[in-house]
């Protein structure tokens, strides 16, 4: 367990700190991706236009927000959307942005 990353618990949740991390259209692909996954996957698993530096960043941010949460799987790591514990602190949210996503085809590409 020693490898897994600081995750906030779901009362540490900011609303600020989600919008803010939702902001950024490579963050928002990663979330409608996993959304759309119905499963954990591995960061080498995503669709980004970025470099695996940036991706790294994107991730850490989307963690740091709590809307993801990361472990690995051997020397994989997995990124889990933490849907229940939003949904409990931000009733609709996540269905909101993948409603938005799905409304406007291209709108939430990822673009670097």
């Amino acid at each position: 367990m020693g490898r897994t990353p600081p995750h906030p618990d779901s009362s540490q949740f900011d609303l600020q700190r989600v919008l803010e991390a939702l902001v950024d259209p490579v963050r928002r692909s990663i979330v409608t991706q996993l959304d759309a996954s119905g499963e954990d996957v591995a960061c080498g698993g995503f669709d980004l236009p970025v470099s695996k530096s940036t991706a790294t960043h994107h991730f850490t941010v989307l963690r740091e927000a709590g809307l993801i949460r990361q472990y690995y799987v051997g020397t994989s790591r997995m990124n889990a959307l933490r849907r229940a514990e939003l949904d409990d602190v931000f009733p609709g949210l996540l269905d909101a942005l993948v409603r938005a996503g799905r409304a406007r085809p291209g709108h939430d590409e990822a673009r670097t």
